[in-house]
């Protein structure tokens, strides 16, 4: 890693211009222990004053900005708006005139200005623009609506005023629409490059997806060379599992004398960021970061069920912990009301038309924030389901005036005039406007487009005052309101549900307060149970996540790369410079120091009769290994389930969580979800009370329920346990009352179970499973007599009889920090560099088993196909394209099959087939491949075509998960639907066939009819693409065919064939159009004209109505 040196520099204090503020309004009726909503001190902040430390003397600033060419000690000097830092090349010198520019620690600019703005500017805006007159690249971290975007449009001025280009790269399609009309009403020559849309490719200033720039480098596109800036927005979106690697590729793959913008929400390791960049293009990086807002907010807490509001963390980011106390005083035992048996009923909070009287939470916190005029309000939820309820459920409320519902009207109409008659009595249209024109809207990525910015239009304009929406809303333009809401405070990742992270709620709160019209913004965040101060805490004033890369090697990148006509990038580049491995290496020291504590640690522990306690350790061990093993036979159902009567104790072990003895309360057989295999027992659930920590229950707030911290009182809840779970079987039973909803009830069980224990101090009696339980098994006897003989030697250890706890704890902490300096020793051996370079090699030997290389590396043909190929799963759709599936197709089948390679929704609804082909169905599994060459019929099976590639990935060392290979390969989900859309050009109509005659309509016999001729007893049940099948039968690999008398449809029509949200359709109709366009180009690329004329005519049957209406930013 390259020595670069790192200065800081203290920007002068220039508060912004003071905003006309007007006494808050009256408050609210409220519970009496509540914080008046709006109550605040009507001072200012005090500005806080730097320690001695912090008081640098401009002289010895002017001392330090000299020397650049020696490592700078790093000192971060901060005022109350804006941080300066800037990463430095070794013996780099920097040549501009210090009095126009000021230094670069220093940065200050006095020279005439590319661009004036009709505001002052903030401190960390003017420091932003002396870095970039400097000529030289800059981070700007700022929380949302702070004005990053002043910044943005400097460069691009820059850009304009010495006649050179810019280019904009935004995350999302949306974004860079919205981007282009914003610039294009700023600047005149701005174009805009989507892969849906390309306007003005010419223009000085063009806007573009992050992806659509890493193409162009990829190619060496002739527009680079007149490029000066790059601009990345959003640039914390690099953490993005998925797509974070495009943008990590594209900076390093920039030629050097292009200089870069990186506008991000607040992160926490914006310097790491700066010196990578640094690094890699041996250039300066500045760094400026502010975490001031020009708005200060608020932040209330509203318990479901309550009426009132609790100031918890004010204006001057003090958490206010007497309030929060209060909160928690709300929250009243499960079993102690019906309020609150209603408000533990269901997982979500403010259902529509749940809560008390007078309507749901949702409803009066929104109708309470019209009456105190905190309009406009942005409720942010973290379903797309639940925001249209809570929109619907605002029936009876009305916040518009007659003319802004005329207003409302006029501007829906015109949006909607672009659409075809047909389209525009769709219900999701029809359905907006009385919504719209009530104030009340919905915004998430399941709604139509043209609706989306229909809402997104009327909300800049004021005439929506309650919008819904999902946390999408809180990227892309700056579109603030007064208020927001959080109707959770939990949302699911798609591992499992957690706490919304400090980054997702300061970017979400950060649309709360409009700067020039609003002195503070609210948020109102709503809980349903007790929450730990801490975690509340954490998330209003945590420091946001760090940027972590997440870079991994695709075989798209690999084969570009080797195609690349320059050669000066390879993959072994790529790597080298990657953020990963940057990270990996400055992380090295510090796990050195790691190493090095734990090792003083481990010499300080008591060693003595360290021998002995080895010995015993070991047994304990041992004996635990064989309870497991023997457990694992125990468990299965057929043995346990009689014993596994209420009131018998059990013991559950959860991982690494050791929940003690609980009670059996009742055991249910949980149906099984699918066809995939489930773990042993794990289809019986036992409800047991264990004992759990205060406030902690299924439908909590917390993740999960969890044992009683030491020291801490529980409580006993019903928690339900899976049959692998239990690691002991008590011989003894207690009684338990009928109703265990009083707390006093499971109180007393808790009090049975406590005092078992101090009676039974050797542990308490388990059933014995040969004497007992009646096992005969040799294995399990021989397993029962080991455990009986290691217990004796255990019992009769002598460092058991000694009871010495200390000197037992003493070795096992020292054998943990024992193991944990051998990981970390292990970690930095493992060189990151080796380990890519080692699945570069895999990845290579893939390529050439699969044709795509030579044994020299050389690029063949089907490579470079394969290299035009981003949107899907590269390697699998070129084989399709060489084993010929592609030629019998027709356009409309080919649009169908190419769906499935595009990421998308997933359908909740299943796809049944008829009992009297469930055997043909299962001979069709078996026998796959050799009916696939059938034709009219196509039987297509990809995912045995993906398990064969799955196959050679696995020869070639690559550990590749099957499950999720397949299901991200093969998604059926849309196929009828886009299949339909594509034959709509046939002036006809979906139908329904059943008693379906082979020789009458040209169908061939299918090789599993039951009959041996031609005949018209086979009932079949078609639906457009083919017969309706249960998507489980993606389990084994899913069969689709086509018959020739498949029909078209229309939109209103095909939206009825799934549970999928319409945007979400139109969305994956779009890339599908853009996986055809680069199907095409591949094609040509191999000489196909038959197949470069079908993927083009693909296409085209798409590309109509409502799927591809034009945005109304353009």
């Amino acid at each position: 890693m390259a020595d670069n040196s790192l200065s800081s520099t203290q920007v002068p204090d220039e508060p912004p211009p003071a905003t006309p503020s007007s006494p808050p309004p009256p408050p609210p009726s409220q519970e009496e222990k509540a914080t008046p909503l709006g109550k605040r001190k009507e001072s200012e902040p005090e500005e806080p004053q730097p320690t001695a430390s912090e008081q640098n003397s401009s002289e010895e600033q002017q001392k330090n900005s000299q020397s650049q060419d020696q490592p700078s000690s790093k000192r971060r000097n901060s005022t109350r708006t804006c941080v300066h830092e800037v990463a430095v090349p070794k013996n780099y010198f920097s040549t501009k005139d210090e009095s126009i520019h000021g230094t670069l620690a220093n940065p200050s600019y006095k020279g005439p200005m590319a661009k004036t703005y009709q505001f002052t500017l903030d401190p960390f805006q003017s420091v932003s623009i002396a870095c970039l007159e400097r000529n030289e690249s800059v981070l700007v971290s700022a929380h949302t609506s702070a004005g990053k975007t002043a910044v943005a449009e400097y460069a691009i001025a820059m850009a304009f005023r010495d006649k050179q280009r810019v280019i904009y790269t935004s995350p999302l399609k949306a974004l860079s629409n919205q981007k282009y009309r914003e610039l294009n009403q700023e600047f005149s020559d701005v174009g805009l490059m989507t892969g849906d849309v390309t306007i003005s490719p010419h223009a000085s200033c063009l806007v573009m997806t992050t992806e659509i720039l890493r193409g162009m480098l990829y190619r060496g596109s002739e527009v680079l060379k007149e490029v000066a800036w790059v601009i990345f927005d959003e640039i914390h979106y690099m953490k993005d599992r998925e797509r974070g690697v495009v943008w990590e590729e594209s900076i390093i793959f920039l030629p050097p004398q292009i200089k870069m913008v990186f506008l991000s929400a607040t992160m926490s390791n914006a310097t790491e960021f700066a010196e990578w960049i640094c690094n890699i293009h041996k250039q300066p990086c500045h760094v400026v970061y502010t975490d001031f807002r020009p708005t200060p907010l608020q932040h209330y807490v509203f318990p479901v069920g309550g009426s009132g509001l609790y100031l918890v963390v004010d204006e001057n980011e003090q958490f206010r912990e007497d309030n929060f106390v209060k909160l928690q005083d709300t929250f009243v035992k499960p079993d102690s009301g019906l309020k609150a048996a209603a408000a533990k009923a269901s997982g979500r909070i403010a259902k529509a038309g749940s809560g008390s009287k007078g309507g749901s939470d949702i409803y009066k916190i929104v109708k309470m924030i019209m009456e105190r005029k905190f309009q406009p309000v942005i409720v942010f939820s973290f379903s797309r389901r639940e925001c249209e309820q809570h929109a619907m459920s605002m029936s009876k409320l009305d916040f518009n005036t007659q003319e802004e519902k005329d207003i409302v009207e006029q501007v829906f109409r015109n949006g909607v005039l672009c659409l075809n008659e047909e389209d525009r009595s769709l219900p999701a249209i029809e359905l907006m406007l009385p919504l719209l024109q009530r104030g009340i809207a919905v915004h998430h990525s399941g709604l139509l487009p043209i609706i989306k910015e229909l809402v997104e239009l009327l909300f800049q304009e004021g005439l929506v005052k309650a919008l819904f929406a999902t946390e999408t809303f809180a990227m892309g333009l700056n579109m603030p309101a007064k208020t927001v809401v959080f109707t959770s405070v939990k949302k699911f990742d798609g591992d499992s549900h957690r706490f919304i992270g400090s980054g997702e709620y300061i970017q979400m709160s950060g649309r709360a307060g409009r700067r020039g019209k609003d002195d503070r913004g609210i948020c109102i965040i709503m809980i349903d149970e007790q929450m730990e101060m801490n975690a509340l805490r954490e998330m209003v004033l945590g420091k946001p996540a760090p940027l972590i890369s997440t870079f991994r090697l695709s075989y798209y990148s690999i084969l570009n790369l080797m195609c690349r006509a320059e050669g000066q990038f390879t993959a072994e580049h790529v790597i080298k410079n990657s953020f990963h491995q940057f990270q990996y290496e400055k992380a090295l020291p510090e796990i050195g120091r790691k190493i090095e504590k734990l090792e003083q640690e481990a010499a300080l522990l008591d060693a003595s009769g360290e021998s002995e306690v080895a010995e015993y350790h070991k047994l304990r061990l041992e004996l635990a290994a064989l309870e497991n093993k023997l457990m694992s036979e125990i468990t299965r159902p057929e043995r346990i389930l009689i014993y596994l009567v209420p009131g018998r104790l059990v013991k559950v072990r959860e991982g690494g969580t050791d929940w003690g003895w609980g009670v059996v309360v009742n055991v249910v057989k949980k149906a099984p979800a699918g066809l995939g295999t489930i773990p042993r027992g794990g289809s019986y659930i036992v409800d047991t009370l264990l004992h759990c920590s205060p406030g902690s229950s299924e439908n909590g707030s917390r993740p999960k329920p969890c044992p009683p911290r030491p020291g801490e009182k529980g409580e006993m809840h019903v928690v339900p346990v899976q049959l692998p779970l239990i690691a002991g079987l008590s011989k003894l039973r207690i009684s338990i009352p009928s109703d265990l909803r009083p707390v006093e009830a499971r109180q007393s069980i808790l009090l049975a179970v406590q005092e078992l224990e101090r009676r039974f101090s050797q542990g308490l009696p388990k059933l014995n499973p040969v004497k007992d339980m009646n096992i005969e098994e040799k294995e399990i006897v021989d397993l029962v007599g080991r455990i009986e003989e290691l217990e004796q030697k255990l019992f009769s250890h002598p460092v058991h009889k000694s009871q010495d706890v200390h000197q037992v704890k003493c070795f096992q902490r020292k054998a943990e920090v024992n193991h944990e300096i051998q990981q970390l020793k292990s970690k930095m051996r493992e060189s990151q560099l080796q380990k890519f370079r080692d699945e570069l090699k895999n990845r290579s030997r893939v390529l050439k088993k699969l044709g795509h290389i030579d044994a020299d590396g050389v690029v063949l043909l089907k490579g470079r196909a394969a290299a035009l190929i981003d949107t899907g799963d590269e390697l699998l759709v070129t084989e399709l394209m060489f084993n010929g599936t592609f030629n019998d197709l027709d356009p409309h089948q080919v649009a169908a099959l190419a769906s499935c390679f595009i990421p998308g929704d997933k359908s909740n609804e299943q796809i049944h087939l008829r009992a009297e082909l469930a055997k043909p169905l299962q001979q069709l599994q078996d026998s796959a491949r050799r009916i696939a060459e059938v034709p009219p019929l196509l039987f297509l099976d990809l995912n045995l075509l993906a398990s064969s590639l799955l196959n050679i990935q696995h020869e070639c060392r690559l550990d590749v998960n099957v499950e999720e290979y397949v299901e991200s390969t093969a998604r059926p989900y849309l196929m009828d639907v886009i299949y339909c859309w594509s034959k709509l050009n046939e002036k006809s109509t979906v139908q329904k066939v059943k008693n379906i005659n082979h020789s009458e309509t040209g169908l061939l016999l299918s090789p599993n009819c039951p009959h041996s001729e031609l005949c018209n007893s086979c009932s079949y049940f078609f639906m457009s693409s083919g017969l309706q099948l249960s998507l489980s039968v993606i389990s084994f690999p899913f069969v689709l065919m086509f018959p020739y008398n498949v029909q078209g449809a229309n939109f209103s029509e095909v939206i009825q064939m799934t549970d999928i949200f319409e945007g979400s359709i139109i969305r994956l109709a779009r890339r599908l159009d853009e996986f055809l366009n680069q199907l095409k180009a591949a094609a040509s690329a191999v000489g196909e004209a038959d197949l470069e004329n079908k993927f083009a005519a693909a296409s085209t049957s798409l590309r109509r109505g409502i799927m591809f209406a034009n945005s109304l930013y353009l």
